[in-house]
C-alpha cells in the first residue's frame, strides 16, 4: 500500500511525539520503581527478580494471541486503552504509599498490569508504523525511533535519579503516570487504522499457528528471533540486578544510580546513530554478527573492577552492550517490516516478541534466584554465556553467507508462508 508522504509525515511525527512522551516518563519510572522496592519496602534480590519478571511476563501469556487481537481491534483505540490502563496502575503506587499500605505484592500487580498493556500497545505500535512510512524510509525511521529511545534512556534515568534524590522514589512515579496520559491524548489525534476485515475470521489458533510457522521456519527471521531472545535474557538479568548491584554491592547513592543507568542510553544513542553507516559499509547481515560480538564484550565488562573502577567498568560495559543490541534491534525490526506480508505483520511481530521478550522475565527470575545465593557481580558474569549465544546463533544460520538480510529472495504463496526453497544472492 502506497503511503501519502505529506499525511504520512504528519501522522508519523504525532505518533513519534506520543511515543517519546511515554518513553520519557517510563525512563524516569525505570529508576523510581526499583528504588521504591529497595528503599520503601527493603525488597530482597528474589523479590526484585519477581518484579522485573512481572513487568514482561505478559509476553509469555498473551504474546501470541496479541497479534490476532491487534489485527481484529481498532489500533488507535487499543493503544489509547493501554495508555490509560498503565497510567491508572502507576498512579496507584503513590496513592497507597501515602495511605501507608504499599506492599511488594502491589508492585508486582502493577508490573503485571503494565506488562499486559505493553503487549497490546507495542504490537499495535509496530504494526502501525509501516502504514505511514515507505519501505525506503523504514530503516531510517527505525533508527530515529531507537535514537529517540536512547536519548530518553540517557536523560530519563539521570532526571529520575535527581527527582528521587529530592522527592523520594514513590512521588517520582507520578511523572511516569502523567506521560501515559499525554501519550493517550496525542494518539487520539491520529486517524483510526485497522486491517480490512474478512466476512468471517479464521479460528484464532489457526491465525496464531500461521504467524508462528512463518517466523520459525523462515531462514533469516527465525535465527534473528533466537539471537534477540538471547539478548533479552541478558537484558532481563541486567534489569533485575543493576539497581541492587549498584546500591548494595557498590554502595552508590540514588543520584549516582540514575547517572550510571543513563549509560545504557548513551550506548543506544551511539548504536542508533551508527546503524545506517555500519550497514552501508558491512551490509545488514554482517553488521548483525559484528554487533553480536560487540554486545558480548560489553556484557563481560559491566561487572568488572572494584571501587571507582567498578563504576567506570559498569558505564563502559553498558555503553558497549547497548550499542551492539540496538544495531541488532534496528536491523532485524526493519527486515521484519519489509519481509513480512502485510496481512501477517501483526502476528509476526507478536510471535517474535512472544519468544524474545518472553526471555526477559525468565532472565530476571533466574538472575534474582542466582544473585540471592551468590552475588549480583557473579550472576552478571554468568549471563555473559547467554550473551555469547547472540553471534553464535547467527553464525550457525544461513545469515553467515549473506551480506544483506534481503539477499534472501523468496516467493510467497497465498497465505504468505515462506516457500520450501530459498535462493541466496551472494555478493
Amino acid at each position: 500500500m502506497a503511503v501519502d508522504s505529506a499525511r504520512g509525515a504528519s501522522a508519523f511525527w504525532r505518533w513519534w511525539t506520543a511515543g517519546t512522551a511515554s518513553a520519557v516518563g517510563s525512563a524516569v519510572g525505570a529508576v523510581a520503581l526499583p528504588l521504591t522496592a529497595l528503599t520503601a519496602l527493603d525488597a530482597s534480590a528474589f523479590e526484585m527478580g519477581i518484579i522485573v519478571a512481572a513487568s514482561y511476563v505478559a509476553w509469555l501469556v498473551i504474546g501470541l494471541p496479541a497479534g490476532v487481537m491487534v489485527q481484529r481491534l481498532p489500533m488507535r483505540q487499543a493503544q489509547i486503552g493501554a495508555d490509560l490502563a498503565r497510567a491508572a496502575a502507576v498512579i496507584s503506587i503513590p496513592l497507597t504509599w501515602w495511605w501507608g499500605c504499599l506492599t511488594v505484592t502491589q508492585l508486582v500487580i502493577v508490573a503485571l498490569v503494565i506488562s499486559f498493556a505493553n503487549v497490546i500497545f507495542d504490537v499495535a505500535n509496530a504494526t502501525f508504523l509501516p502504514s505511514i512510512v515507505s519501505k525506503e524510509q523504514l530503516q531510517s525511521r527505525n533508527s530515529l525511533i531507537s535514537g529517540t529511545h536512547a536519548a530518553t534512556q540517557l536523560g530519563g534515568p539521570s532526571v529520575g535519579g535527581l527527582i528521587v534524590q529530592v522527592l523520594g522514589a514513590v512521588p517520582t512515579l507520578i511523572v511516569d503516570a502523567a506521560s501515559y496520559l499525554v501519550s493517550a491524548l496525542l494518539l487520539r489525534t491520529l486517524p483510526e487504522r485497522r486491517t480490512e476485515a474478512p466476512d468471517r475470521w479464521p479460528p484464532v489458533r489457526a491465525m496464531i499457528r500461521e504467524g508462528w510457522r512463518f517466523v520459525v521456519h523462515h531462514p533469516v527471521m527465525g535465527p534473528c528471533m533466537w539471537a534477540a531472545t538471547a539478548a533479552n535474557a541478558v537484558c532481563g538479568a541486567q534489569h533485575a540486578l543493576y539497581a541492587l548491584y549498584l546500591v548494595r554491592e557498590l554502595h552508590a547513592e540514588p543520584g549516582l544510580v540514575g547517572l550510571l543507568l543513563a549509560a545504557d542510553g548513551v550506548g543506544a544513542l551511539i548504536g542508533a546513530a551508527l546503524t545506517n553507516r555500519i550497514t552501508a559499509r558491512l551490509g545488514t547481515a554482517r553488521a548483525l554478527i559484528v554487533a553480536g560480538f560487540v554486545a558480548v564484550a560489553g556484557a563481560l565488562i559491566v561487572p568488572l573492577g572494584t571501587g571507582w573502577q567498578a563504576f567506570v567498568a559498569f558505564t563502559v560495559g553498558n555503553v558497549v552492550f547497548s550499542a551492539g543490541v540496538v544495531v541488532l534491534s534496528v536491523v532485524t525490526r526493519t527486515y521484519r517490516q519489509i519481509a513480512s506480508p502485510p496481512q501477517l505483520l501483526p502476528r509476526v511481530v507478536a510471535t517474535v516478541r512472544f519468544v524474545s521478550w518472553g526471555a526477559i522475565p525468565v532472565g530476571g527470575l533466574v538472575a534474582g534466584a542466582i544473585a540471592g545465593v551468590l552475588s549480583g557481580r557473579v550472576t552478571l558474569l554468568i549471563f555473559v554465556v547467554a550473551a555469547a549465544c547472540m553471534p553464535l546463533i547467527l553464525l550457525a544460520s544461513p545469515i553467515r553467507h549473506l551480506r544483506n538480510l534481503t539477499d534472501y529472495q523468496q516467493g510467497e504463496d497465498s497465505t504468505g508462508s515462506p516457500p520450501e526453497r530459498m535462493v541466496v544472492v551472494r555478493h
